[in-house]
């Protein structure tokens, strides 16, 4: 049987594209749960300014950004203009730095599942404000990732977890990854208008104004306000130099992470960017468990079961949608 060449291409390249996403957010994920719950030091000190984690994300990413607009990007493309960016900069600023400050009162894996159900806020928002009517099998697929997620929430986490967090009060974990959620729809949803008015505009314009924005307000908020915490931060990383190699580390796997995101969603579709994104996560609360010593439960594993069963799921209802699709674009 021979293969095509440029078929092989494309399988290698998705390869590539896989191997990307899961090492630089698996291993972003063990860095962002080694900074929440690791003791620095012969002092033992937490490092309890997390928040600074999105700072120093922004900068970095706003770096490569450039960078990359400069080595590959078309100069005067007609993308959209830096300042369009300001009000996705605020909800992206405050969105992800509640997901990371959760991780100071749940676990890991509960953080991850309950990132994971994006689509409840959005199909709630839906049904509610705009009257949209969803089919049986999106209902299910919800229904499986909520009630995986609540189940999960209320049944007991073991001491030893427990004992890793800073401040154990799932309540407020799970509030924090609520608002994330409801910050980054907000955020996804301007994306999308912004992209829709400007056309032309590329993904590392996109990364670049979002960034940017994130940085400025940032900034503002670690160093300019009384109650900022970015010379404590900074102080901290100072007497615990293993703290900020690890900070680096972490911004460095979203910078390439979010480098496959694109080729990805370039090459292949936000679909299979989905699929990749959402087995990822799954892998990740695995290692969490294997690695990091967050044991979980018999029930707990079924709670998980629940949630990628329904995201799969729904992953399989998108691709059926997309075979509708192309069959009636061939007909017509």
């Amino acid at each position: 049987m021979e293969v095509n060449g440029s078929g092989f291409r494309r399988i290698l390249l998705l390869a590539l594209c896989i191997s990307g996403i899961w090492s630089a957010y698996i291993y972003q994920g063990v860095l962002q749960e080694t900074l929440s719950t690791k003791r620095f030091g012969p002092d033992e000190k937490r490092f309890e300014h997390l928040a600074f984690l999105n700072l120093a994300q922004s900068v970095v990413c706003l770096v490569w950004s450039y960078i990359m607009i400069k080595l590959w990007s078309n100069a005067g493309n007609g993308g959209a203009p830096w300042w369009t960016y300001w009000s996705a900069g605020i909800t992206n600023t405050i969105g992800p730095a509640m997901g990371i400050e959760a991780l100071k009162y749940i676990s890991y894996p509960a953080q991850v599942l309950a990132k994971s159900s994006k689509m409840i806020p959005v199909m709630l928002m839906g049904t509610l404000v705009y009257g949209i009517r969803y089919t049986f099998p999106e209902y299910l697929c919800t229904f499986l990732v909520a009630g995986g997620v609540s189940i999960f929430a209320l049944l007991k986490t073991s001491s030893k977890t427990i004992s890793k967090l800073a401040h154990p009060n799932a309540p407020l974990g799970y509030a924090l990854c609520s608002l994330n959620l409801a910050f980054d729809g907000f955020t996804n949803a301007t994306q999308d208008s912004i992209a829709s008015r400007y056309p032309k505009t590329e993904a590392w314009d996109i990364m670049l104004g979002m960034n940017l924005w994130g940085t400025i307000y940032n900034m503002i908020y670690m160093f300019g306000l009384p109650q900022g915490i970015g010379f404590e931060a900074i102080q901290f990383c100072k007497i615990h130099p293993e703290a900020a190699w690890d900070i680096l580390k972490y911004c460095l796997c979203g910078a390439v992470g979010q480098n496959f995101i694109f080729m990805t969603i370039s090459n292949f579709g936000s679909l299979a960017n989905t699929t990749i994104t959402t087995t990822r996560k799954f892998v990740s609360i695995v290692v969490s468990s294997v690695m990091s010593g967050n044991p979980l439960s018999l029930k707990q594993w079924g709670c998980v079961s629940m949630v990628f069963g329904g995201l799969s799921y729904q992953i399989y209802l998108k691709w059926r949608k997309l075979q509708k699709m192309e069959k009636k674009k061939q007909k017509s």
